[in-house]
């Protein structure tokens, strides 16, 4: 009997997925990432550990999957017909409140990035690269419709702008990034730095 439930849970259902990442969430916002535990996940999910290890291995890469679930890309959908537009249409995914919970989420995971190469290795290809390949085709169209030039140097900084926007403001201004906040810096910002017009 046993081994038919570990045959059962083995076989993860995208619902039971969802489920579980959200779980990972959970204890993720509760105890950070150096105190949550495989063992941890286990009970609150009622999964066995070892089914844990077999899907993803360890504690990284089933934290950073966890993480790009509850953010999926998807830049690759939006194509608005301008560089604005489009980056407009990104931070209009996601509401003021999901916004909030995800910076928090991610300036913990960053501050564990620090001492956990193996946190730091799975974030990177899991997440910071399919997002800067998502972000050059948008460049690349912005390029070829002739909004952008070719040699601007900000090209090669549009990541990095982006996320200073999304994190400074809460250590600056002890605020969580906003809709708002985050369209008039890509107005006052972003798009000055690209040489795009924002009127």
């Amino acid at each position: 009997m046993t081994e038919i439930a570990t045959a059962r849970r083995s076989r993860i259902t995208p619902e039971r997925e969802a489920e579980l990442y959200g779980a990972v969430l959970e204890l993720l916002r509760e105890v950070g990432y150096d105190a949550l535990t495989m063992d941890a996940v286990a009970t609150r999910t009622r999964s066995s550990k070892a089914t844990l290890y077999r899907q993803w291995g360890g504690k990284a890469e089933l934290v950073v999957k966890a993480l790009r679930h509850n953010k999926p890309s998807r830049l690759d959908e939006i194509d608005t017909g301008s560089i604005r537009g489009d980056l407009h249409a990104l931070v209009a995914l996601e509401d003021d409140c999901t916004m909030e919970q995800n910076s928090a989420l991610m300036r913990g995971v960053a501050m564990a990035m620090h001492h956990n190469d193996d946190l730091r290795q799975a974030f990177r290809e899991q997440l910071i690269e399919p997002e800067m390949t998502a972000f050059q085709q948008v460049l690349r169209r912005a390029v070829d419709r002739g909004e952008i030039r070719p040699d601007c140097p900000a090209l090669d900084f549009l990541v990095h702008m982006l996320v200073g926007g999304f994190v400074t403001r809460a250590l600056i201004e002890n605020q969580p990034p906003t809709r708002t906040f985050l369209t008039s810096y890509l107005d006052a910002v972003v798009l000055p730095a690209l040489g795009v017009p924002t009127t």
